[in-house]
């Protein structure tokens, strides 16, 4: 039997991916989404990825969220490899280990802020009793437990959206163009707070963005060109 010990444990912590491939669409149609990328993100960790569009971006959070399975490569979650796991296994591994953060927060529009962190602690089958206002507050959100989306400034949204994916106290962290309907100071504000979460949680962080403004808050840059890691 093959064993782990401490020192292999502690290499695949976060996210790794190596020469992940894919490809979109059907023969002549077809094109390389990705092309044998491979990145490591570690626990802690904020890593920007910028790029043209169509140049990849989407297709790398999917393949890292477990939502789409690469040609080729391996992806792995914390030790976890991704391909060994049926659909039912990963669709279990996202939602207790893989938090997601959309442009506009993508909140439920008829639950509170707070409830759309219950939401999620229930779905998950967390333990314990959950307290949706001290993770709003760490956010800066305390004071909005009760409103919804439709009372909510952008930037607002965004902040709760990064509360509701850190419910689960995640691993990895997907982040997709979070400051693309926020002006200039919220989005400082909000990638920001991505920062500091990512910082105090230890959890790994990738920001896929066009906002090059916001830059300076990460770790990391990497830049996707045709499907490819170019730095």
């Amino acid at each position: 039997m093959q064993t782990t010990n401490a020192a292999d444990t502690v290499r695949t912590r976060g996210l790794s991916i190596e020469g992940a491939s894919l490809s979109l669409g059907d023969g002549s149609s077809s094109v390389q989404a990705l092309d044998a990328v491979s990145l490591r993100v570690e626990p802690g960790e904020l890593v920007a990825v910028v790029g043209p569009s169509g140049a990849g971006k989407s297709s790398l959070l999917a393949v890292a969220g477990a939502l789409t399975t690469p040609d080729s490569g391996r992806v792995s979650v914390n030790g976890t490899d991704l391909s060994g796991l049926g659909k039912a296994a990963k669709a279990r591994f996202r939602l207790e280990n893989i938090g997601f953060v959309f442009q506009s927060g993508n909140l439920i529009p008829a639950l509170t802020a707070a409830e759309q962190l219950e939401l999620v602690h229930r779905m998950a089958k967390m333990p314990g009793v959950f307290n949706a206002h001290d993770l709003l507050d760490a956010v800066g959100m305390g004071h909005k437990l009760k409103s919804r989306p439709d009372q909510l400034s952008g930037g607002e949204r965004q902040r709760v959206g990064i509360a509701r994916a850190l419910v689960t106290k995640p691993t990895l962290l997907l982040v997709d163009e979070p400051t693309a309907a926020l002006d200039r100071r919220r989005s400082q504000e909000v990638v920001e707070l991505l920062a500091r979460e990512t910082h105090t949680q230890g959890v790994a962080t990738v920001m896929v963005t066009h906002d090059h403004d916001v830059l300076h808050h990460c770790d990391r840059v990497v830049e996707m060109v045709d499907g490819r890691l170019a730095g």
